[in-house]
């Protein structure tokens, strides 16, 4: 939003005070606010009503699709953030507890169909409920995702015939993958309990796909035009490209040196305890 701003293409107000106020404070914080808000209602719903009514089991994909499709547009009726609040809405959702334990003892015909049944006894058993919608929710999430990664994938490859690559783009990428991503990384985990190893790999392997398609579309549908546009279509195809070839070679053997180097420092730790008892 700043960007679009200092192009003339959004309001920044005198000073920035409407992107700091609006764009900044409040659409980070209202749209963490109404995501928890909402996994969190529509979690313990489900929840209560498996468990104390045995309604609502099962259909856990629309379940999904659906707390995803509320989130996402009540923040951007609210001018929030919608990515935000589909992040607070899922994780709101894993966090969702039954807090009572207590459930009266089922009659013979329920009991029965609990026999007959394991997931339909596990999604209203009050111990099991919240585990066994967050498990089924995860698990279509994950599809999902796969899906449209592989949407992505092939739209990217689609239109890579009508973009230019020229050095102004390969300068971009080397800062992009050795300059900009590392560096992001190493302030964003400040005091986080993460190893060196651990940080190279997450300063290396970063998602650029959907999320950099969609603020692509984001800015071409608030005014972006003409070179620029052209610019940030080439800059952006051209980084999801490369991030899938490079990111998709490499990450077989890093992850294979990360497993050797993890299990050398095991080896190393459990020899200086043999070393120190024997003392």
């Amino acid at each position: 939003m700043l960007g679009l701003g200092l192009l003339g293409l959004h309001e920044l107000g005198t000073w920035g005070w409407r992107w700091l106020a609006i764009d900044v404070v409040w659409s980070l914080v209202g749209g963490l606010f109404i995501g928890a808000l909402l996994g969190t209602m529509i979690g313990r719903l489900v929840v209560y009503l498996r468990t104390r009514h045995q309604e609502a089991v099962g259909l856990d994909e629309f379940l999904a699709l659906g707390l995803v499709a509320l989130a996402f547009g009540v923040a951007q009726l609210a001018s929030t953030y919608g990515f935000l609040a589909v992040f607070a809405a899922g994780l709101a959702l894993q966090r969702v507890k039954e807090r009572s334990r207590s459930q009266t003892v089922p009659d013979k015909e329920t009991a029965d169909l609990l026999d007959k049944d394991a997931h339909l006894a596990q999604a209203i058993d009050p111990d099991l409920a919240s585990a066994y919608m967050m498990q089924a929710v995860r698990g279509f999430s994950e599809q999902l995702e796969r899906i449209a990664e592989l949407v992505i994938v092939l739209a990217v490859g689609a239109m890579l015939a009508y973009i230019d690559v020229d050095l102004e783009t390969m300068i971009f990428l080397v800062l992009l993958f050795f300059v900009l991503r590392p560096l992001s990384v190493w302030l964003g985990l400040l005091g986080a309990p993460v190893s060196g190893d651990q940080r190279l790999l997450i300063a290396w392997f970063g998602i650029r796909g959907i999320g950099s398609i969609y603020y692509l579309m984001f800015a071409l549908n608030h005014g972006l035009s003409g070179p620029l546009a052209n610019q940030a279509i080439n800059l952006t195809l051209s980084a999801v490209a490369a991030s899938i070839i490079v990111h998709g070679i490499s990450v077989t053997p890093l992850m294979s040196l990360y497993a050797w180097r993890q299990s050398g420092k095991s080896r190393r730790s459990d020899s200086d305890d043999r070393r120190n008892e024997i003392r």
